[in-house]
């Protein structure tokens, strides 16, 4: 069973419409990179299969927990009651470009807060547990420290460090490079990759192509809210099939 699987999914935001019947599942241990150009509709995807955005119509599901189907008037989506969401939300966890920390919180403790008032881990049990994360993105002497007192790459490793906190069965990533300085990147694709080979189920919007051929599984390409092209990331990124893909990875290539 797939840990999440999209069926024909649409969004709309008043006449704009963003997603047009999009359809993937994600398999236990898949890394699935996403990639398009700006405005192609990555970023709201991802916003919708974690409850930041309501789908229009189409179904979601993480595993055997459904979040919407479309069983209202005309088809369009209807979403679970608030107990199965909540169950869903902790399922996977969510790694944004903008790290999204708290600024008034240490490092430790922008880790454990959830562990501690939404997972119910006693202080003792989440502290330990976030020192292991801090180990494992290489800030272990960092855990005393606040964000401003972070670089970029460091606040976006906290980030990865909290996300994984609440051991989530699926990460997603929205272009976790792009607020970064390139001589930074390096050290948050290293983290990722380190995951991947961990088996960690991920799904990454990226503008990293060399990344996303190295690192996925999967690559899709999105455009105008539709998936324009999927499969291995050598053929989607060294031989795609689609004239849009080609013309997407030459322009991309250029800059």
């Amino acid at each position: 069973m797939s840990v999440l699987q999209v069926e024909n999914i649409k969004k709309s935001f008043g006449k704009d419409i963003v997603l047009r019947d999009i359809s993937f599942d994600i398999k236990k241990g898949e890394v699935l990179a996403v990639i398009g150009p700006s405005g192609s509709g990555k970023s709201t995807l991802l916003r919708c299969v974690t409850l930041l955005e309501k789908v229009d119509f189409g179904y979601i599901a993480y595993d055997d927990l459904v979040m919407t189907k479309p069983t209202g008037e005309k088809g369009k989506a209807v979403y679970s009651d608030t107990q199965t969401l909540q169950q869903i939300r902790r399922r996977f966890g969510l790694v944004f470009q903008n790290f999204n920390l708290f600024p008034h919180f240490s490092v430790l403790r922008n880790i454990t807060e959830a562990p501690v008032c939404v997972a119910g881990k006693s202080r003792e049990q989440a502290e330990s547990q976030a020192r292991t994360l801090l180990d494992k993105v290489g800030l272990r002497d960092k855990e005393h420290a606040y964000p401003c007192e972070l670089s970029g790459g460091q606040q976006q490793r906290v980030a990865i460090a909290r996300a994984l906190a609440m051991q989530p069965e699926i990460l997603f990533f929205d272009e976790p490079t792009s607020a970064l300085d390139p001589e930074l990147t390096g050290e948050i694709l290293k983290v990722i990759r380190n995951l991947a080979d961990e088996n960690m189920t991920m799904v990454i919007v990226t503008h990293e192509m060399a990344f996303a051929r190295d690192v996925s599984d999967r690559v899709i390409f999105m455009d105008g809210g539709v998936i324009v092209e999927q499969g291995d990331p050598h053929q989607v990124l060294e031989n795609p099939q689609s004239e849009r893909t080609r013309a997407f990875l030459t322009r991309f290539s250029q800059n």
